[in-house]
């Protein structure tokens, strides 16, 4: 036998037909077997799935008769999609009826066929559900792969700053230190956070997160601390803060860069005190929480032009982690796009397993100002909207193929500028023509390096006096004062 043979079971309670269909599988190469009932289908499953000798290699489809004494066919491929949902029935009956195919292809069925059977049409169905089966079980590798290659949880990255970021996130997950987590929005803090609660001895207790950006200052010391009844007007009930809701376990402070000079001195306090009082009363609480912290904005600025207290900085900055941008991760783009399309496609149930080579190149080539959350956004638009099993440029959404770095697109990418067909050229001088690529270049080098000239001048191999000249040149002075 072809151990890549796909294999097929066909379930009949009228043996000669079962059998019958089966040797017309296996006189076209497949490899088939026949059963009489659904109860001795499911022991013929659950005996090729743990691999004895006696049984070949796991069903890829099933055809199954959908009126059946023991069992109909239809709670068999209810049966078969809860327990093996890798295995693709195809539902047949002599008595079809528009309900219950409808019933059929609801619970998992490809389709279904009435009899007598055409050999045609049944090796079109028996086609279909083997290119089924083979696109879950690909969808599934990938899926493993990407979990045991490179990532933690929802993790993903094969860049060495993340692969520094796993093992910090290991070394410091077993104890109580609060961390520190710097990173543009969308950069993935939030993900950072859960798992080093996970893989605490805290991660049976509650993980509770608060974006301090999101909650008006006049709210925010009520959210992290709670009231009591009659603290101030609207309070007509105790309330429990995020604090108290934390104890035992872990509080996740998002944006604290935007907690107000009174509120960092009331968490300073309970940082270092492990206590504090709700709004309104005077009675200390006490708390057992791991703090995790994490800022949009560097505090290290914000701490040299007093906008943020030095002593609170010092009392956070134990562990610090600092997510890198996805425009400076390019190497991940193609990883975090796989991840998100088999997330994606998973949620909708559809099976949609890859990019174009177009559509990757332009995916790489976009600069994602909001980060990884971007990405997730432009691949869940995608899948929504493609009628393909994969996705194509159409499928992007315009300002990202008209807002591409061309310096990223590989020689012969098919991807050309917004308005420019292939094979046009605009007669001008190569001076001329070389200004946007030198002009983009410029620009990704003085964001990787924060702005830096001095840095920025190294990297491209050219003296400061020529760098500010360029800038000057093309008007960058605009993109660094915006970021």
């Amino acid at each position: 036998m072809n151990e890549t043979n796909p294999h097929i079971l066909v379930v009949d309670d009228d043996a000669i037909v079962a059998q019958s269909i089966a040797e017309y599988l296996r006189s076209v190469e497949y490899d088939a077997d026949s059963a009489t009932s659904a109860v001795a289908a499911l022991e013929m499953i659950e005996s090729a799935d743990h691999g004895r000798p006696e049984t070949r290699n796991p069903y890829s489809v099933l055809i199954v008769d959908m009126a059946m004494p023991d069992m109909t066919g239809l709670d068999l491929i209810k049966s078969i999609h809860r327990s093996h949902p890798d295995i693709v029935p195809i539902a047949i009956t002599g008595f079809g009826t528009i309900e219950s195919a409808v019933k059929a292809i609801r619970n998992g069925a490809i389709d279904y066929l009435t009899k007598p059977l055409v050999d045609e049409e049944l090796l079109i169905a028996v086609e279909k559900a083997v290119n089924q089966h083979a696109l879950i079980a690909e969808n599934v590798n990938l899926r493993q792969q990407l979990d045991q290659r490179y990532g933690m949880d929802n993790i993903v990255g094969s860049d060495t700053r993340m692969k520094h970021i796993y093992d910090v996130i290991e070394a410091v997950a077993p104890s109580k230190t609060t961390v520190l987590m710097a990173g543009e929005s969308g950069t993935g803090k939030s993900l950072i956070a859960r798992a080093i609660h996970r893989r605490s001895p805290r991660a049976d207790q509650p993980f509770v997160e608060i974006s301090c950006g999101s909650i008006p200052e006049t709210l925010l010391e009520s959210e992290l601390f709670g009231h009591v009844k009659g603290a101030f007007t609207g309070a007509h009930v105790d309330k429990t803060g995020r604090f108290l809701a934390a104890h035992g376990g872990t509080l996740f402070l998002d944006e604290i860069n935007s907690a107000s000079p009174a509120m960092q001195l009331k968490l300073l306090r309970v940082l270092q005190e492990r206590t504090f009082e709700p709004v309104g009363s005077h009675e200390p609480k006490e708390v057992d929480v791991r703090v995790i912290l994490a800022s949009n904005q560097p505090l290290e600025q914000l701490v040299a032009s007093g906008e943020f207290r030095q002593d609170l900085y010092y009392r956070i900055n134990v562990v610090m982690i600092q997510l890198p941008p996805l425009r400076d991760r390019i190497a991940d783009i193609t990883l975090l796009a796989d991840h998100f399309l088999i997330e994606k496609a998973a949620d909708i149930g559809r099976q949609i397993t890859a990019f174009t080579d177009e559509a990757m190149n332009v995916l790489r080539a976009y600069s994602y100002p909001g980060n990884v959350r971007e990405l997730e956004n432009i691949i869940e638009r995608a899948v929504v909207l493609t009628k393909a099993t994969r996705i194509g440029i159409e499928d992007l959404p315009p300002h990202v193929i008209d807002n591409t770095n061309p310096m990223l697109l590989p020689s012969g990418s098919q991807s050309t500028p917004s308005g420019t067909m292939p094979g046009e050229y605009p007669p001008m001088p190569l001076r001329k023509a070389l200004e946007e690529p030198e002009k983009q270049i410029i620009l990704a080098a003085l964001e990787a390096n924060d702005w830096n000239r001095q840095k920025t001048a190294e990297q491209l191999d050219i003296n400061r006096t020529t760098l500010y000249k360029k800038i000057k040149q093309y008007g960058l002075e605009a993109y660094g004062r915006a970021g």
